[in-house]
């Protein structure tokens, strides 16, 4: 038995270096020097966040972040920086907004205007009612009550009684529960379903403003004062025509329970906001290092440069757009000469709807569906895209040898998604080994979603993200008004960008492309007898 081990032992060391693909130690040693003891990782994600601030989509600010960022990769070196654009919608930007209880006693709420609501054009104020209006069959339950009412439309809850730790790292154990393959699911039916629901939004605001509403609030949807202000109506013609508040959810219930006792409270919205057309096409920032082998194909990293507007976009997704821009300078700096391409991406659109990298994938990689197709935006592309079939590649989809992806903070890199791709998990253990001492060496086959990779894994292309430790990322930061420079973890990023830069390299020069997945084909549907819910 114990020559049937040894035997068995030394062949898997012989057949390691076979599975995986050898790293260069003393390349990493100088990517560590550089990006840990060398940072400038900081200084770019103070600018994002301190100096420019929240990135919306097509918003001054976002048009200042783009030319930054490519005067920076101009800067360390980089080669063909550019923008690629595509249509996208409106540009909004919040210049001052104030929501005040006046009746039975003055209060400044906590509060912010949703995105593409137009301004109040001064203060405007009145009672509130509160109206719950989820479905379209609701509105029969409130014509003729909101006339010179700002409705409250979201149903009040008690406040939540949160389960896990406002910040947090993961365990070893937790890592380990990561470690497991996801069997996809289809079922084109709830996809069709959501896709008619996504028109609600414009017919509530139809009917709030038919009914002679003059303002609509939400309730956030954490507690600790937090608000966001998402909004997803964002077309030119399609943006509100009622101005419309986001509360924090301590003062929405504050509101409701005065209105249940009454008399209903009166509040005053001010809010102005500016929309800007001048440019209705989004941008995504480009830039490359040069491969010595121009027919080697090419290697990226990508991670969003558009935020919300409640906060400063720091740690969504500044952290990972610095970190991006630092593997890149980090790379630049030691004199790496790659053998294939390293393309680095900064996305816009993102927040609504992975526009930015969904139109990267269409241009560069693969198309989906037939060009008879009815034409989507929006929300609607992103929820129909992948339901579209047959997947046609384009001639650069065999290009793109690895896509890497970070979108989940600051978080230190505990790991990496092997993306249900089983073929490249002794490679990733490969490249990780030497971060092992820093907190990363954990490869796991699980799939993950909701960030720029996804459309590139719809195609087929290599595409992956990175595990990094929540922190207070889910629990508080993400999208909220608290999402600044002050949640971002120096050690941490400088870790992840050097790990980003390293994994770059290592795909760069590797010999062979990682392996790809199959080229997905239209699946079966994976409960063909179970019946639908159409509220679901």
């Amino acid at each position: 038995m114990r020559r049937v081990l040894l035997l068995a032992t030394c062949a898997a060391l012989v057949t390691a270096p076979a599975l995986g693909q050898s790293v260069d130690r003393t390349q990493t040693a100088r990517i560590i020097d550089e990006g840990i003891a060398h940072s400038e990782v900081m200084l770019t994600a103070e600018h994002l966040a301190d100096a420019i601030g929240p990135r919306m989509t097509n918003s001054p600010a976002m048009r200042t972040a783009e030319a930054w960022t490519q005067a920076k990769f101009t800067e360390w070196g980089l080669k063909n920086v550019h923008k690629e654009g595509f249509d996208f919608g409106r540009g909004w930007s919040i210049v001052s907004s104030s929501v005040k209880m006046l009746t039975p006693r003055p209060i400044q709420l906590t509060a912010i205007p949703i995105a593409w609501t137009p301004a109040t054009n001064g203060p405007i104020s009145a009672p509130v009612i509160v109206a719950p209006i989820a479905r379209v069959r609701d509105f029969d339950k409130w014509r003729g009550k909101l006339s010179g009412k700002i409705v409250m439309v979201t149903l009040p809850n008690t406040g939540s009684e949160p389960g896990e730790a406002p910040f947090q790292r993961y365990t070893g154990e937790e890592l380990g529960k990561l470690d497991q393959y996801q069997q996809p699911t289809y079922n084109p039916e709830a996809a069709d379903r959501r896709l008619k629901r996504l028109d609600f939004a414009k017919k509530l605001d139809a009917f709030l403003k038919s009914e002679g509403a003059v303002a609509m609030a939400t309730m956030a949807y954490r507690d600790g004062k937090l608000v966001s202000g998402e909004g997803y109506t964002f077309g030119v013609g399609d943006t509100p025509s009622l101005p419309a508040v986001q509360i924090a959810a301590e003062d929405y219930r504050r509101l409701a329970r005065l209105a249940k006792i009454g008399p209903a409270p009166t509040v005053e919205i001010n809010s102005d906001v500016r929309f800007d057309d001048s440019d209705t096409r989004a941008y995504n920032i480009i830039a490359e290092i040069p491969g010595t082998d121009p027919k080697a194909g090419y290697v990226m990293a990508g991670g969003h440069l558009d935020s919300w507007v409640a906060g400063d976009g720091a740690a969504d997704n500044g952290a990972g757009s610095a970190m991006v821009m630092e593997a890149a300078r980090i790379i630049a700096k030691t004199g790496i000469r790659p053998k294939r391409t390293i393309r680095f991406a900064l996305w816009a659109g993102e927040e609504q709807g992975l526009l930015g990298s969904l139109s990267y994938v269409e241009s560069h990689l693969a198309t989906r569906g037939n060009p008879s197709d009815p034409k989507q935006t929006g929300l609607a592309l992103y929820m129909g895209w992948s339901n579209r079939w047959p997947i046609t590649p384009k001639p650069g989809w065999g290009d793109l040898a690895a896509y890497f992806n970070l979108d989940n903070g600051s978080g230190k890199v505990r790991g990496i998604y092997a993306e249900n791709n089983p073929a490249v998990v002794p490679i990733f253990r490969e490249w990780l080994a030497p971060f092992g001492p820093m907190g990363a060496k954990d490869v796991v086959i699980r799939t993950t979603g909701g960030t720029d990779h996804v459309f590139m894994q719809a195609v087929g292309a290599p595409g992956f993200q990175f595990i990094q430790d929540p922190l207070d990322y889910d629990s508080r930061v993400h999208h909220s008004s608290i999402d600044t420079f002050d949640h971002l973890k120096g050690n941490d990023m400088r870790q992840a960008a050097t790990i980003l830069a390293s994994f770059l390299v290592n795909a760069a020069n590797a010999e062979k492309a990682l392996p790809r997945p199959p080229l997905p084909t239209k699946p079966a549907v994976t409960e063909p007898f179970a019946y639908s819910d159409e509220d679901e």
